[in-house]
């Protein structure tokens, strides 16, 4: 993904902070169609338009028809932080949710992603059901509202920020802004 072209790139850490899209997404998930009724838009556009920004990333990206509540997903990313190979979770959660259209909000199915994802199942089963990470899931979200953030993906860095899918040219100019060096 970008973000390990840019870490690849620059001297520069990158960490995850969680944002709270759409909340109130039942456990069950909501059709997209319903999430964007009376909005004005249409998901079919939405969708041309961002497997054409994906493509262009050269990022995988599938065609959903329901959104699901991000929350236990987010517990487990907080979770898998702690574990090796624990920055793997962001890629399966991606590839789950944005590929392959999967339940992010299902605790089984978060089970089985971050066993594929090379991390512990048992570890994964204990973190969704003790909810131990409801905490620091609810410090990111406060933490992301105080950054001002609306949207996902949002990167910052030193103060600036980009909102959304944007190329990857945005990206390193964010780096050089915030005062990352370039590796030989």
């Amino acid at each position: 993904m970008r973000i390990e072209k840019l870490k690849a790139a620059f001297d520069l850490e990158a960490g995850f902070v969680q944002f709270p899209l759409h909340p109130e997404t039942p456990a069950e998930g909501r059709p997209l169609a319903e999430l964007y009724a009376g909005r004005g838009l249409d998901p079919e556009a939405m969708y041309r338009r961002m497997k054409a920004l994906m493509d262009k990333e050269g990022l995988p990206y599938g065609r959903r028809t329901h959104t699901y509540n991000s929350r236990l997903a987010q517990e487990l990313a907080k979770w898998a932080e702690g574990e090796p190979l624990g920055e793997k979770i962001h890629d399966a959660l991606f590839r789950a949710y944005f590929v392959d259209a999967r339940d992010i909000g299902e605790p089984q199915t978060l089970i089985e992603i971050a066993g594929a994802a090379g991390l512990s199942r048992e570890g994964a089963r204990e973190a969704l059901l003790s909810r131990r990470f409801k905490d620091a899931v609810d410090a990111d979200w406060d933490k992301s509202r105080a950054f001002g953030v609306t949207g996902v993906p949002t990167f910052v860095a030193a103060g600036y920020g980009v909102v959304g899918a944007q190329p990857y040219e945005l990206l390193v100019e964010l780096a050089l802004k915030a005062g990352a060096q370039r590796r030989s």
